[in-house]
């Protein structure tokens, strides 16, 4: 121990042992170095109590920053220096302005004085909803103390707007539950809440904000409409149609053929077998097992406006919620979007879920067209590489694109799969054409789709 006044002068400690003396540095012997007795002692409690006001300090400047606005901050840094000034030249104006300044900051803590005792909760919209159905959010506001409460007003967050509600005054004990309309014009995933109350003065100076209830999201879905069935109508099922395929066993019945060996002896025909002194075996044509594709182009160069996009959506959602309410295999493509500093384009496509119908309906109701999204062909040749087995292809596009593009984008398919094009385009008359082997359904409408794919003539 070295010498001093005071054990505490301590400023060292030799620690020996097996493996040699060490040197334990403190930040004391950093901060009072060669120095001992009083001044060293003098030296750490200043440095302490300069520590304590400096976080004392930075946990009043962080609570004055979340409630000063850059306007209060302004007044408050002018008003002091617009007295000083005013009193030291002789301006009455320049005083007469500082001494508004602060009575204005006075003022303005005072309102920030005394804290809400109402009991705030959010009672959130049904989790989904459809394009254009109503949704409303109700707010119940309970007082429960035993005074009056004065009417406030309270911001409900709705997606990236801030929608004001009244409160109304309050009796001891009562209630009110205001509500509040929803927008549900536009698909999308839209987050409502937190409840925040706001006190501030009438200038802005000062601003602080209550969140009292949990936020809430809920979906919108795009607008759908029970087309027919994927079993009957244009998209009919396949299952149990033969294709051209052979195989040894199945249910439709083709030919006779020699035995061979490694041939199952069941399928051996034996009255052609005894007329012809050689076993026959049967063989069949492979029945066609029912996979339907639904491929949905988000490029923008492939649909005229947003309106021919949104029905584009509405046509995919309604086709994938019917296929799987039907329990047939489905899969619903989309393309993956490029982002947009990305050193090379995405060449991918992205299958959304099939489990439910809400869940592909939660999918499309995020789904935004892009300009760096792949157009249909490719889509198309992706696809058509991703998803084996296919028996019905449907592309759902825009007015924009071509038919020398939807025949190009058929030619990525096998000739045993059906190809369907649904062509939206809200201002043309609907119809349905044929282009080789492609059939194409021009639809202006739900509606017109619902016809298209029952199979009469669109209207």
């Amino acid at each position: 121990m070295t010498d001093g006044s005071s054990p505490r002068s301590t400023v060292t400690r030799e620690v020996t042992g097996s493996s040699g003396g060490s040197t334990v540095t403190t930040a004391r012997t950093r901060l009072v170095g060669e120095r001992t007795g009083w001044s060293a002692d003098a030296l750490v409690t200043v440095v302490r109590a300069g520590r304590a006001v400096g976080r004392v300090a930075s946990r009043a400047g962080r609570a004055a920053s979340s409630v000063v606005t850059p306007l209060g901050w302004v007044v408050i840094a002018v008003a002091p220096l617009s007295l000083g000034a005013g009193y030291l030249w002789g301006w009455t104006e320049l005083v007469l302005a500082g001494a508004v300044g602060v009575a204005l900051t006075i003022v303005a803590v005072a309102y920030l004085v005394g804290r809400i005792r109402l009991h705030f909760q959010l009672v959130p919209p049904p989790v989904r909803v459809a394009v254009g159905d109503e949704a409303h959010a109700r707010l119940v506001v309970t007082n429960p103390t035993s005074r009056r409460s004065f009417g406030t007003v309270v911001d409900l967050p709705v997606g990236e707007r801030i929608v004001p509600i009244a409160v109304p005054g309050i009796g001891p004990g009562d209630r009110v539950e205001p509500s509040v309309a929803l927008p549900t014009d536009r698909r999308g995933r839209l987050t409502v809440g937190p409840v925040k109350t706001v006190r501030a003065d009438p200038v802005g100076l000062v601003r602080r904000e209550y969140h009292w209830a949990d936020a809430a999201e809920f979906i919108i879905h795009p607008r759908t409409i029970d087309v027919p069935s994927t079993s009957s109508g244009l998209v009919r099922d396949l299952e149990g149609r033969p294709t051209r395929d052979l195989t040894v066993s199945d249910l439709a019945f083709h030919a006779l053929r020699e035995y061979v060996p490694g041939d199952d002896r069941r399928h051996i025909h034996w009255k052609s077998s005894a007329k012809t002194g050689t076993f026959m075996v049967r063989q069949f044509e492979e029945t066609r097992r029912s996979r339907m594709l639904l491929a949905l182009s988000i490029a923008s160069v492939d649909f005229g406006s947003d309106a021919e996009f949104e029905l584009g959506v509405s046509a995919a959602a309604s086709l994938g919620a019917r296929a799987i309410r039907d329990a047939r295999d489905v899969d619903v493509l989309v393309s993956e979007i490029t982002p947009e500093f990305a050193k090379r384009a995405v060449v991918a496509v992205r299958p959304l879920p099939t489990l439910t119908p809400n869940r592909l309906l939660d999918e499309l109701a995020v789904v935004e067209h892009g300009p760096a999204a792949l157009g249909v062909v490719d889509v198309a040749r992706l696809a058509s590489d991703a998803v084996p087995g296919v028996s019905v292809a449907i592309l759902v596009v825009g007015s924009t694109v071509a038919p020398r593009r939807l025949r190009t984008a058929a030619a990525a398919f096998p000739a045993s799969v059906e190809v369907i094009a649904v062509q939206c385009d809200p201002d043309t008359v609907p119809g349905r054409r044929s282009l080789g082997s492609l059939t194409v359904l021009t639809v202006g409408s739900l509606t017109d789709l619902r016809r298209a794919i029952r199979g009469g003539e669109t209207e």
